[in-house]
């Protein structure tokens, strides 16, 4: 059967059917599988009988491996982290705020790749943010005041020792392996507004959270304008809204997107595995 992509009607995603990640993928299914992603910029792949080395090798194809420095694998696998929640958890939801994967890396990673091995019945949507289609909507003379300014990124307020996901945390039990470190308090900059080194389309990179500061500003006034521009970034009607299904495969473009977590499925387990995509080295 042929793949069909069918677009979320949303200003991003899209579903594809006709294809079986568990066979060895063909040049030709692989450019496929790439222009979709940089098209829609999430893709979901329903119906998948995926195993862990299935997983890594979809991820090899479509970049190789990117850093994930604050995760443990699971067990018996060196790129694969599981995001998990168990059912009688009460430690805050992990990454429920708008962010790019990674963002204060030197090279941020190019994507991400779940896939879907626990789903709730209710409930634990992920949210997609088009930031090609924010910036696109901008008056141009506040696309051209945003290009000229330079972000300050660190994982400091997730990852440091007293950041949200730190020792303290921790010692609440949260069932995910987060191993929280000093290096989360390095800092990297990286401009507001971003060129996707394959579409060429701009896109506002990363926001709150990761982004502490802006160079050359006060920090009152960076973060006040930081603050502004997030509420524009996760408009509606630039949002996408993902619905899970066991054996599914979902990849992004961290480069053009922002995403989230959502709850409301209390009591229930949920359990994805992750794998990195590494962005092109300069």
């Amino acid at each position: 059967m042929a793949m069909k992509i069918e677009p979320s009607g949303a200003s991003c995603g899209a579903r594809i059917s006709g294809v079986d990640l568990s066979k060895d993928l063909s040049p030709a299914l692989i450019a496929q599988l790439r222009a979709a992603w940089l098209e829609h910029k999430v893709v979901a792949i329903p119906d998948q009988k995926m195993d862990a080395g299935d997983l890594e090798r979809v991820t090899m194809a479509m970049g190789g491996f990117g850093d994930d420095p604050f995760f443990d694998p699971i067990e018996g696998q060196e790129h694969i982290a599981a995001i998990l929640r168990e059912a009688d958890e009460i430690s805050p939801l992990f990454a429920e705020n708008w962010h790019s994967d990674w963002s204060f890396l030197d090279l941020p990673p190019a994507g991400t790749c779940l896939l879907s091995i626990e789903i709730p019945p209710v409930g634990g949507d992920t949210l997609f943010a088009d930031q090609v289609a924010a910036f696109a909507a901008l008056p141009d003379k506040r696309k051209q005041y945003l290009r000229s300014l330079t972000a300050i990124h660190s994982a400091k307020l997730a990852y440091a020792p007293d950041g949200s996901y730190g020792d303290q945390d921790q010692a609440n039990g949260r069932s995910m392996a987060i191993r929280p470190n000093e290096s989360a308090n390095e800092t990297r900059l990286h401009p507001l507004v971003t060129t996707h080194p394959e579409t060429g389309e701009e896109a506002i990179f990363s926001t709150l959270g990761y982004i502490i500061g802006i160079e050359g500003m006060d920090q009152p006034e960076a973060l006040a304008l930081l603050a502004d521009l997030a509420q524009w970034q996760s408009q509606d009607a630039f949002v996408y809204r993902h619905k899970w299904e066991v054996g599914m495969f979902v990849m992004w473009d961290n480069r053009s997107l922002l995403h989230k977590a959502t709850g409301g499925y209390e009591g229930h387990r949920r359990e994805l595995h992750r794998t990195t995509i590494a962005a092109p080295s300069e």
